[in-house]
């Protein structure tokens, strides 16, 4: 029994590495994954894997290690629902990259976002000038949503999504 309580407590502390180096390297890197993002996903499972079961291999402490994970994190969510301390401590804000026509590149610098970025995340929405945005903002899942300055005021918030053609192409 204790070598199963072993795996809860070591899958606990990886998941909490996790949810803060997440934390510390920013929503950027969560909205469009890359080549590079998709390695080292795979790469930290596989180097985590033995920190959380330990020497135990088989299908039971495997099955032990994910349920727990599955369980800290249904907990996770639940506390942030309920904490508004421990949301602002875990989840980032949104963060306004244009304003009225205007970029603000020191925003933009610190988050790591590059005009070409903002230009491209742009073009995604069909907005072709800074001038043409009242309101552009990284939001917490990554993404970048744009309110164009139109008299008919519409808002676009664009998530690439890869089809079938578009990874076979590549």
């Amino acid at each position: 029994m204790y070598e199963y309580a072993d795996i809860v407590v070591r899958s606990l502390s990886v998941y909490l590495f996790m949810v803060i180096a997440l934390r510390i390297f920013g929503k950027k890197e969560l909205s469009q994954l890359n080549t590079a993002d998709i390695i080292l996903i795979l790469l930290i499972s596989n180097s985590v894997q033995n920190a959380m079961v330990g020497p135990n291999t088989s299908l039971f402490g495997g099955l032990v290690a994910a349920l727990a994970l599955f369980i800290i994190n249904h907990l996770l969510k639940w506390s942030m629902r309920k904490s508004k301390w421990l949301r602002g401590v875990l989840q980032q804000k949104p963060e306004i990259l244009i304003h009225n026509g205007i970029v603000d590149f020191a925003m933009a610098t610190r988050l790591g976002i590059s005009s070409e970025e903002l230009s491209e995340a742009m073009r995604e929405h069909g907005v072709e000038y800074f001038k043409n945005v009242k309101l552009a903002m990284l939001e917490i899942d990554g993404t970048i949503s744009i309110i164009t300055g139109d008299e008919h005021l519409r808002q676009t918030h664009y998530k690439r999504k890869h089809t079938r053609k578009d990874l076979t192409d590549h």
